[in-house]
C-alpha cells in the first residue's frame, strides 16, 4: 500500500503534503521526531488528511496534485486552515 498524507504544524499552522509506503501514523511519528530540518523547525504536527492507494504511480500523481494550487484549494475546502 501507498499513502498520500497532509500534516499540519500545531505550532504555526504550516502544512506538509507527502507520499509514503509507511502508514500515515508511522510517518507522522517520524515527522514529530524532527527527521528533517524543516520538520524539526515546525513540529509538532497532527495528521489532517490521508488517502490509500494500491499503485505507487497513482499515489505519486495524487501527491503532485495535492501540492498544486488546485490540490491545496481542495484540502483547504475540506479542512480550513
Amino acid at each position: 500500500m501507498f499513502y498520500v498524507y497532509v500534516i499540519e504544524s500545531i505550532k504555526n499552522g504550516k502544512r506538509y503534503t507527502g507520499f509514503t509506503s509507511k502508514t500515515p501514523e508511522e510517518r507522522l511519528k517520524e515527522h514529530n521526531q524532527g527527521t528533517t530540518n524543516w520538520t524539526s523547525k515546525n513540529r509538532p504536527f497532527k495528521l489532517i488528511y490521508s488517502e490509500k492507494f494500491n499503485s505507487k504511480n497513482i499515489a505519486r500523481k495524487r501527491e503532485q496534485y495535492l501540492k498544486s494550487s488546485k490540490g491545496r484549494e481542495f484540502i483547504n475546502k475540506l479542512i480550513p486552515a
